[in-house]
């Protein structure tokens, strides 16, 4: 599919699937075009603009000094990062493309100036907030309080669909660094716990998609 920035915000602004505040929000922004793997937000960097995803996928995340990674999230098309730019202060987490992506960039007067107009989009902001809070809150607990393999299959239940024969897939092609950095652990630690799941037959592989095929165990 073509990324032509002009013909993507034409498409959103129709796309009724997407709330009308966003669309409306969107046309307020500047439209562009990222390659993949370009970083769109650097942790701690001031900033002052609300990004919108109009095409493609995003990664939020957060690295330490060592080079060790944790994401928070990967979004897509009509969802939006960087509300945070409404303080004025520092990114609290670092964005990369996933894949090539169009987004369409709010400032943050043109954020406040709209808010202003609609001033029932501050609750939907608000509840966004608190939403993203509560998930990076239950992150944090399961880092202290749960074992790697309680948080690598809650993982993956969270991102498995259920299929119409009892299985659950992972449409995506994740690799088993993403599933380390979403947990919180090594490489090594993901790829041994899901060979020994596929030897117990709870899982398999199908053209490079996780496939759940029966409960997982409660234990590792």
């Amino acid at each position: 599919m073509s990324l032509d920035p002009a013909s993507i915000a034409q498409s959103f602004a129709a796309d009724e699937r997407h709330p009308a505040h966003l669309r409306e929000l969107a046309n307020l922004g500047d439209t562009r075009r990222y390659r993949k793997n370009t970083v769109l937000i650097h942790e701690a960097d001031v900033g002052d603009t609300l990004f919108i995803v109009m095409s493609g996928r995003v990664k939020v995340f957060c690295t330490d000094a060592c080079g060790k990674e944790i994401t928070f999230g990967v979004f897509g098309a009509g969802e939006y990062f960087g509300e945070m730019a409404l303080d004025g202060g520092p990114r609290s987490a670092s964005v990369v493309t996933q894949e090539a992506c169009v987004c369409a960039l709010v400032t943050r007067t043109a954020l406040l100036a709209y808010i202003a107009r609609r001033p029932e989009f501050a609750l939907v902001l608000l509840s966004k907030v608190i939403h993203r809070l509560r998930m990076a809150t239950s992150s944090a607990r399961s880092l202290a309080f749960i074992d790697v393999y309680g948080r690598l299959t809650s993982c993956l239940l969270d991102l498995a669909k259920p299929q119409p024969d009892g299985t659950r897939l992972i449409e995506d092609r994740i690799t088993h660094q993403e599933i380390a950095s979403r947990v919180g652990c090594s490489r090594e630690m993901v790829s041994r716990i899901l060979k020994d799941l596929e030897n117990g037959a709870y899982v398999r592989m199908q053209e490079r998609r996780i496939v759940l095929v029966r409960k997982l165990p409660q234990h590792w």
